[in-house]
């Protein structure tokens, strides 16, 4: 027998089924709620509701476990590797050797953009923040590429959604070669998706480049790691956008512009200057003293979560990580030795420990990728990237969702009642 919710309203008594998934909580079926009771819901930031369906991506944030397709994000990130996962989030499954050959090839022979598309980033100011370049840009593809933006044709989605993985780098390198000046890499065939990323951005025409091995497989775990996180800000914007019908580049372009903002995608850089303004290990103490202080306005940024209320399971692969890329470049930054110090001091701090406030993937990934040398402002570009295949995925199973309608969240309003208007010479 299905369990039901009960609630009397106004005198009424109502009932709701309760909905149950594969795991995690019970979710309370109120869709006629409206038609029965004539009120609304409320709940601000949706922290309480289930706005869809889905396969793809699990978070239990008490107990710090994420799985994509049913698989712990740990393994995956130690052992798969970013095309992999890119193709068990659009298919369901892990792919055959033969299956991750043809897809990985597919992607590498869409990873050039229409030649026209490098006069949109003339366009821009030199000093124009990548993001908005990011997010121009793609949205612009549904200009170049009228062939795969009808939505109710399974072809033109899946055309789609492999030219958004392939191209995404491309434009991502692009984006940072306009602001130094250098001129744009056209894209490797003989190498991996990261790897041909890694030229793309930090390759000259003037000699070679060899892509190094440890940093090669750091960026690789990076986009693993950022490949897809459930119904997140951005996401639910991709969904939003994609429920009225919107072209897949549109919908993909929404997604960044959300990302771009400081409370989602920008955590990272504020955690690495938040070390930079830490400066030396020794400095520390007086920084954990004024994270304790309600009446002082700094944060620990890179600790915490608003899922996680356990260790991010992300952070404990790009510790491992963060290891390694310092190891392989030689690298001696007071910045690591305090990322290192603090976050032994916090991990062992009783009032960090009380609160749960956890190192998380951004106190790590922000150290990692200023040590690969990308810029601050290139970090939230980096995450686009990379979760650009849990938006694709995510929209294509929008798309194909019977229940899915277009998205109308509800209101309390609280502004004045009707009143008349009074013209202008009588007020």
């Amino acid at each position: 027998m299905t369990d039901t919710a009960k609630l009397n309203l106004g005198g009424n008594d109502l009932e709701y089924p309760v909905l149950s998934g594969s795991v995690g909580p019970d979710v309370v079926d109120i869709r006629k709620f409206y038609a029965q009771s004539g009120a609304f819901t409320y709940d601000p930031g949706f922290t309480s509701t289930a706005s869809c369906q889905s396969k793809l991506t699990y978070i239990d944030g008490d107990e710090g476990v994420l799985l994509h397709r049913g698989y712990p994000i740990g393994e995956l990130a130690e052992n798969s590797s970013f095309m992999e996962v890119a193709y068990l989030l659009l298919n369901g499954e892990l792919p055959s050797s033969s299956d991750l050959s043809t897809f990985t090839n597919t992607i590498t022979r869409h990873t050039m953009v229409h030649e026209q598309l490098a006069n949109f980033f003339r366009g821009f100011r030199r000093d124009a923040h990548p993001m908005a370049i990011l997010c121009g840009v793609v949205g612009a593809l549904s200009a170049f590429y009228h062939d795969s933006t009808d939505i109710h044709d399974p072809v033109q989605r899946t055309i789609a959604s492999h030219r958004l993985i392939a191209k995404m780098p491309t434009i991502a390198a692009m984006a940072y070669k306009y602001s130094v000046g250098q001129p744009f890499q056209y894209p490797d065939n003989s190498l991996s998706y990261t790897g041909n990323f890694l030229r793309m951005t930090f390759g000259v025409p003037a000699e070679p480049y060899e892509v190094n091995p440890a940093v090669e497989r750091a960026m690789d775990r990076i986009f693993i790691l950022h490949a897809d996180h459930e119904q997140n800000a951005s996401t639910s914007t991709v969904r939003l956008a994609g429920s009225s019908g919107a072209n897949p580049f549109a919908c993909i372009a929404a997604g960044i512009a959300c990302l771009w903002g400081p409370a989602h995608g920008g955590a990272n850089e504020a955690a690495l200057n938040m070390l930079r303004e830490i400066g030396t290990p020794d400095r520390i103490p007086e920084f954990i003293a004024r994270a304790k202080d309600k009446n002082d306005p700094f944060r620990l940024m890179g600790f915490g979560h608003r899922v996680y209320k356990n260790y991010d399971p992300r952070a404990t692969v790009m510790q491992k990580t963060v290891r390694e890329v310092f190891d392989a470049l030689k690298v001696t930054d007071p910045l690591f030795e305090t990322a290192l110090r603090l976050e032994e001091l916090a991990l062992n701090d009783e009032y960090f420990i009380e609160k749960k406030l956890f190192p998380n993937v951004d106190f790590y990934s922000g150290v990692i990728l200023s040590a690969i040398g990308f810029p601050t402002e290139m970090f939230t570009v980096l995450f686009a990237l990379a979760r650009t295949v849990g938006w694709v995925a995510q929209w294509n199973e929008m798309i194909t969702d019977p229940d899915q309608k277009i998205g109308r969240p509800r209101q309390l309003y609280t502004g004045p009642t009707q009143r008349s208007y009074v013209p202008v010479g009588q007020r």
